[in-house]
């Protein structure tokens, strides 16, 4: 491949201080398509990069490096080199065609430097992708908020998805690759900025590291979100279970929090089955163990679980339980056992204890198995083979894997540049392995699995802080950082904050049809007269699970298509209209496939909402009507109602 590299030296005078500095320009052209990049340095204002199609600007990036005041680029055969005061800064060419071009941007640092390259926000364009976020899960993400946080997964703001993926709306995505310590910071609408320094959490025993990250440009969002999922995301290997995509999801969490025990799980279970309902399964979730961490029958809430799981599948369930990666110091021997034989995460000086959300009390301490350890894992895998033999258990709900519940500054095994997110990666490839079923709720490089990745919890609200408008926006941001198969939340949120109420539990369940699964625990049936003059919720609820259930074939299709292609299964709507400048700035509808747009409601009270319908004829799934897109109106969308739209054949 040839590259044409022009290289122009601008001479500018500017005053600053009573000193004169130069501007030095830049460009690389590509030989193959129209994208160039123009690179300004000038001293104390640093280093510049446009990315152009034409004359057109798709994209800055504004760099905080300085070098001298007197530095010209070097030209090699790929790109050039900026380089002063024992700095250096390369850009270089790396794919060139005539349907996708890719940059390379690397320094050589050293720890104690740190650099900084901030993505320009213009007001034409909209950005994709980044973390899994609790209280701003805006979409499209310009307006997301962070000051120089740490990119790995943690607890904090629920960040349990954190990929290092952005893309924009002109069809230019930036990819920094895993092995940089990476920070970031965003000023809403304004920039984003990625910030590389040795500092913790990363590991810094290493003196020297590198800053790298790649541009690529595509001729609009959708094919260069396809290159990035062909060179950097990856794609799942199978489908999960279609069993959970066809019927829902019955869990104790939401409900029952951790007041559980047989005799509660035989109501709930009976319950369901009299009140008409279907099931995939039935899952137990928190305070089913002797002590956290026992993988041990806790025999006086369940006296004898075997009997409890036969009887569930003779009722027609299947019977996963919750597993969590944390044993807490005073369950023994378990704790003991694993301490002895090195199997916790471990910090630099030794220390194995933490915190998770079942240890605050003052004198509570937990450990946090240590999944970068094979003989660790292993012992994990081995304890819950037994645990799901002798428990009659079909499969399990993982909870946790973040990075930020292990001790500060751990120590893991691997490479010491993937660290700490290295754990994150590994707890999802050893729970994996338990098939179909399993559901996780982390990841970091783990698009290749065949499981479902569950939403964060989900808080009982109505908005963007957590709430249901959040449920649409959280499933964009999964699908598009190559997490298809994503499993919503409990239909109405887990009530941590707030009762569920009757119409945020329909408009819950309406926004979860065409999802890929339904998860309930609050059950339809509570929010109905108990004298049954009334049963419009428990109605409600059958005919919208009976509507998902239509459409499980679709999902099934969509999901293939994720596996052989890497398509997402609910993209946002300009997914399939990805030049629509309308479309690319929707938040609250989305895809299913390429023919299917829902349109819930997400607003408390509303009995109506506006709906935007791109190119194309879309048949009303409630009517007869067709629209011809694009085209955007007011829908009358009561209480029983949820505005989807099927696309035609021209």
């Amino acid at each position: 491949m040839r590259l044409l590299i022009w290289i122009s030296i601008l001479l500018v005078l500017k005053v600053i201080s009573g000193c004169e500095y130069r501007i030095f320009s830049s460009e690389i052209v590509t030989k193959n398509s129209e994208i160039s990049v123009d690179l300004a340095y000038q001293y104390k204002n640093g280093l510049t990069l446009q990315i152009k199609r034409g004359a057109t600007v798709l994209q800055s990036v504004i760099t905080s490096d300085n070098f001298s005041a007197l530095v010209e680029p070097k030209t090699d055969t790929n790109g050039l080199t900026y380089s002063g005061y024992g700095k250096q800064v390369s850009v270089s060419l790396e794919v060139d065609t005539a349907d996708y071009t890719e940059f390379k941007v690397v320094r050589e640092m050293i720890r104690g430097e740190n650099a900084r390259d901030c993505l320009v926000f213009e007001t034409s364009t909209h950005w994709y992708g980044g973390p899994q976020m609790k209280n701003s899960q805006y979409w499209p993400i310009e307006k997301q908020n962070f000051t120089n946080e740490a990119y790995v997964t943690k607890e904090w703001e629920s960040m349990a998805v954190t990929e290092r993926y952005w893309l924009n709306s002109k069809g230019v995505f930036f990819y920094v690759k895993p092995e940089v310590p990476l920070f970031i910071s965003q000023r809403p609408d304004d920039v984003l900025c990625f910030i590389a320094k040795k500092e913790k959490p990363y590991n810094t025993e290493s003196r020297t590291f590198t800053f790298e990250y790649r541009i690529g440009v595509a001729k609009d969002p959708r094919e260069a979100h396809l290159q990035a999922v062909t060179r950097y995301l990856g794609k799942p290997g199978g489908i999960p279970d279609q069993t959970m995509v066809q019927y829902p999801i019955w869990s104790t969490w939401a409900l029952y929090k951790t007041e559980i025990n047989e005799a509660i799980v035989r109501a709930m279970a009976t319950k369901i089955k009299e009140k008409g309902f279907k099931n995939s399964q039935f899952e137990i979730d928190d305070k089913w163990e002797q002590c956290y961490g026992s993988l041990t029958i806790d025999l006086e809430r369940f006296p004898d679980m075997l009997t409890l799981t036969n009887w569930l599948k003779a009722e027609g369930y299947r019977v996963t339980l919750w597993i969590h990666p944390f044993i807490n110091i005073d369950c023994d021997p378990w704790y003991t056992e694993a301490l002895t034989k090195g199997y916790f995460v471990k910090n630099s000086t030794g220390a194995v204890r933490t915190k998770w959300w079942n240890s605050l009390g003052e004198n509570e301490w937990a450990s946090y198995i240590d999944f970068t350890n094979p003989e660790a894992a292993a012992w994990f895998v081995q304890r819950l083979n037994t645990l799901k033999a002798e428990g009659g258990f079909d499969s399990f709900k993982f909870d946790a894997g973040e990075s930020s519940w292990a001790p500060a500054d751990p120590i893991l095994q691997g490479d010491k540049a993937l660290h700490p997110g290295k754990l994150t990666t590994d707890y999802i490839n050893t729970v994996k392995q338990f098939g179909p079923i399993v559901e996780v709720r982390s990841g970091q490089q783990n698009q290749n699995m065949e499981i479902f990745m569950r939403m964060i919890d989900k808080d009982t609200y109505w908005g963007f802080n957590n709430g249901l408008a959040s449920l649409i926006t959280t499933l964009m941001q999964l699908n598009m950082n190559g997490y298809p198969f994503v499993l919503p939340d409990m239909i109405g949120g887990n009530g941590y904050n707030s009762k569920v109420t009757k119409e945020l539990f329909i408009r819950w369940l309406q926004a979860n049809v065409f999802m890929p699964s339904l998860q309930y625990s609050y059950v339809p049936w509570d929010y109905d007269p108990e004298d049954g003059s009334d049963t419009e919720t428990v109605d409600l609820s059958k005919t919208f699970n009976a509507l998902h259930e239509q459409y499980a074939p679709d999902i099934k299709t969509a999901m293939e298509k994720a596996v052989s292609d890497g398509y997402p299964v609910n993209p946002p709507i300009w997914w399939i209209a990805p030049t629509d400048q309308k479309a690319l700035g929707i938040g609250d509808e989305f895809l299913l496939g390429e023919k299917i747009i829902a349109a819930p409601v997400i607003t408390q009270g509303a009995t109506s909402r506006r709906v935007y319908l791109p190119a194309g004829k879309w048949k009303d799934g409630n009517s007869e009507s067709v629209y011809t897109g694009p085209t955007e109106f007011t829908y009358p969308a009561p209480l029983q109602t949820l505005p989807y739209f099927i696309k035609q054949e021209d």
